[in-house]
């Protein structure tokens, strides 16, 4: 059932979020059509741009990894050795070092290429085969560019099935969660940018290699609550790891990553976002980890957005609820 689903959830949340751009293109006389279509080959653009600045990141990590293992090895020999010694452990680093260095350069020279296929593919696929994915996106941008044309239509249809006594209730619902998620997507852009920006300075200053690319990947994983700052900053421990060791770099990156949380966190989602959209973190959570295991990837993605409508629906719920003579008996 979740396969089935997945493909029209997520064409609609990505018709809501393209629709402005659609309507401003329409605005300069575009025909729907060719501004649906621009629309979507902007959205799509995107897309590409965190893909190639996924597969940046693994050909920065990659060679570093390569190139910096036989470091490690002789900097765990400096820090452990002379512990192992007082246990009268002994250990042929020297052999060890020739031994790892060569079998880990053999696997990434043999499947560097492959690993980042492979772990595309996890990522965009969620365990499903290629041939699904690949029907899934079409399906996806077929349904996207029709929703982007008959949006109108599609709702003045929906308007129709409700009974005439609760249209104006609908029609609040409706607005409400709009309005939360108008509010949410433009606030997300505005912080996605600011962030995108103080990341890649920050990281450039360090003297991260790629550091663009950090920054601007961080930013954008800003989307996946918890998770996404924390993979985009392990990726910037590791780099800063394997340029310069221990020291100086890793605590700059630290403290990179503590102010961007601190003022993201602090300032611009509160002000921007709205408190992002009135969950509490456990909830946030929990939605995260239902919506990826019921919908994959993209699942996660749409988490939040999806609990805005939820909320919205459980708020006048309740409202009804409390306000119902069996609850006030």
């Amino acid at each position: 059932m979740a396969e089935i689903f997945t493909p029209f959830l997520t064409a609609f949340i990505l018709a809501y979020a393209l629709r402005p751009v659609c309507l401003w293109l329409e605005g300069r006389k575009l025909p729907r059509a060719a501004a649906a279509g621009i629309a979507m080959i902007l959205g799509l653009g995107v897309v590409f741009l965190i893909l190639s600045l996924f597969i940046t990141l693994l050909k920065t990590e990659i060679p570093l990894i390569r190139a910096q293992f036989p470091d490690w090895i002789q900097n765990t020999q400096a820090w452990l050795g002379p512990k192992l010694s007082e246990l009268n452990i002994n250990v042929d680093w020297s052999t060890l070092k020739s031994s790892a260095t060569q079998k880990i350069t053999t696997h990434l020279n043999d499947n560097s290429d492959a690993l980042m296929t492979s772990t595309l593919e996890t990522v965009l696929m969620s365990g499903s085969s290629v041939i699904t994915g690949f029907v899934n996106a079409v399906l996806i941008l077929f349904v996207m560019f029709y929703l982007l044309i008959d949006w109108d239509h599609f709702f003045k249809l929906v308007k129709k099935i409700v009974p005439l006594r609760a249209q104006d209730t609908v029609h609040h619902l409706i607005m409400h969660a709009d309005g939360l998620l108008s509010q949410y997507l433009r606030g997300m852009l505005i912080v996605i940018s600011i962030m995108s920006v103080f990341y890649s300075v920050g990281l450039t200053l360090v003297g991260i290699k790629g550091a663009v690319a950090f920054g601007v990947f961080t930013a954008l994983m800003i989307v996946i609550p918890y998770i996404g700052i924390t993979l985009g900053f392990s990726l910037a421990i590791l780099a800063a790891l394997l340029q310069f060791g221990p020291g100086g770099a890793i605590i700059g990156v630290l403290a990179i990553y503590g102010l961007g949380q601190f003022i993201e966190g602090f300032f611009l989602t509160p002000r921007l976002v709205g408190e992002r959209i009135g969950l509490h973190p456990v909830a946030v959570l929990f939605a995260l980890l239902l919506f990826g295991k019921l919908f994959g990837f993209f699942g996660v993605l749409l988490a939040l957005p999806t609990s805005a409508v939820g909320l919205v629906l459980l708020q006048y719920g309740w409202s009804r609820y409390t306000q119902s003579s069996w609850y006030q008996k």
